[in-house]
């Protein structure tokens, strides 16, 4: 599914399909953390289990605003103490899909606001 159509200032998903991701037009096909100021990284983890509380210990370390969980295919909530380092910083967190975060990372990126996904993409069978 084609997501903007046009390029926009900011780094954006562009597009998104069982078992990939495109980012700016390239496709990627393992999880990913990206921030609208132009990290983006691979991440090991493809499910919401295989996520450990230094994940979101890192997090808090990005200087953005917010961060956009998106948990793969169902809603998987992080367990609350690991959301301590992201609260300590004043740093909001939402959990949703990952489809559903990667429409909404691209509305508040393509606002001007300093905001970061991490994308979980499970593997395909």
């Amino acid at each position: 599914m084609k997501l903007q159509p046009d390029r926009m200032e900011v780094q954006s998903v562009t597009g998104y399909g069982p078992g990939w991701l495109a980012i700016n037009g390239e496709r990627h096909f393992s999880s990913l953390l990206i921030t609208s100021g132009g990290l983006r990284q691979n991440l090991s983890a493809c499910t919401p289990e295989e996520l450990t509380p230094k994940d979101f210990a890192d997090l808090a370390e990005l200087s953005v605003e917010l961060v956009i969980y998106g948990s793969g295919p169902r809603l998987t909530f992080p367990p609350p103490a690991w959301l301590s380092p992201l609260m300590s910083r004043r740093i909001g967190l939402e959990t949703m899909d990952t489809e559903a975060a990667c429409r909404t990372y691209n509305i508040l990126a393509g606002e001007g606001r300093n905001v970061a996904a991490l994308l979980l993409l499970p593997p395909q069978n």
